[in-house]
């Protein structure tokens, strides 16, 4: 069951469910066209980008994982744009929980275009402990 695009919050779940299927293109269009996805060590800007970045690391160290997140606040900016703060991480393959060491902070900075809610920045760091 696909998630709503009206939904500003309803925006970690549709990755959640990408990563869920390893589906890079599906991954890529919750972002804006010119979106931007920085890790640690990564920046990749756009949605072929992040595609392209993603189709690898589904293939190679993302491979049978599974990504969690969890809404912890918002801060709303406008009728068209909010930050949605997360807390969650990459579960490893095999794993049924979150390795403490694994578990980051996320910000998602949201936007609404066409009506659509669509990811225009997201950035994640470790949390600590």
């Amino acid at each position: 069951m696909a998630t709503t695009t009206d939904d500003p919050a309803a925006v970690p779940q549709r990755i959640i469910e990408a990563w869920r299927d390893h589906d890079a293109e599906a991954f890529a269009e919750v972002f804006t066209k010119d979106g931007t996805m920085i890790l640690p060590g990564v920046h990749q800007k756009g949605q072929d980008a992040i595609a392209a970045f993603m189709r690898q690391a589904f293939q190679g160290p993302y491979r049978g994982t599974q990504v969690l997140g969890t809404p912890f606040d918002v801060k709303v900016l406008g009728p068209d744009a909010v930050i949605l703060f997360t807390e969650g991480g990459v579960r490893p393959a095999g794993a049924d929980e979150l390795p403490d060491d694994a578990l980051v902070r996320a910000t998602w900075v949201v936007v609404r275009e066409d009506g659509v809610w669509q990811l225009a920045s997201y950035s994640n760091a470790p949390k600590q402990a």
